[in-house]
């Protein structure tokens, strides 16, 4: 079948559950309220895309390009976000459960994740330099090899980072927050 190429178009209620969206370019496309989840989204673009209440847990991601696209209260549980396209990668994350996620060895410089649940996210050696974790649910995240220079946890809570394990230079905590780089040391602090 002939690779699509679809522009400002936008795809709202839809189950794509029993048929994937066809393979190709989706550029300024809007995923309205759709049921994603378990699709095989192999091989397609999304460009500047939106994607608003949908539901992707467990989509197969195998060469999935994400070039600046946005999620908003979307469910994300279990994608493997390093068998993306790595090439442009590049989105942002508002309201969305993305527990037992993985973004292993992925260079997502800038991302933003806004009140989104993190929980058990695999971030292994994955660079996220100057990016933003605003008010989000970090519990089980596991850094490992992470690059979080200038990243910004201020807001965020429950989460566990190792700096002996990490390189969090100019990284940004705020004061309670920073009890998670300790957890390592078996201190008790009060």
């Amino acid at each position: 079948m002939e690779p699509v190429y679809l522009e400002e178009k936008t795809f709202e209620r839809e189950d794509f559950t029993q048929e994937a969206p066809a393979k190709g370019e989706y550029e300024f496309c809007s995923f309205l309220a759709c049921d994603l989840s378990e699709t095989d989204l192999a091989d397609i673009k999304f460009l500047e895309c939106e994607f608003v209440d949908c539901n992707l847990s467990l989509a197969k991601l195998n060469k999935t390009a994400f070039r600046d696209v946005r999620f908003k209260d979307c469910k994300m549980l279990g994608l493997r976000f390093e068998d993306c396209n790595p090439f442009g990668l590049e989105f942002g994350f508002e309201n969305c459960h993305l527990n037992h996620s993985s973004f292993h060895r992925a260079k997502i410089r800038k991302t933003v994740f806004k009140n989104s649940q993190l929980q058990e996210v695999d971030f292994t050696e994955c660079d996220l330099t100057e990016s933003v974790f605003d008010n989000c649910d970090l519990s089980r995240a596991a850094f490992d090899g992470t690059i979080l220079e200038k990243a910004d946890f201020r807001t965020s809570f429950n989460y566990s980072i190792d700096p002996q394990l990490n390189r969090i230079k100019k990284a940004r905590f705020s004061l309670p927050g920073v009890v998670g780089l300790l957890g390592g040391y078996d201190i008790v602090i009060d």
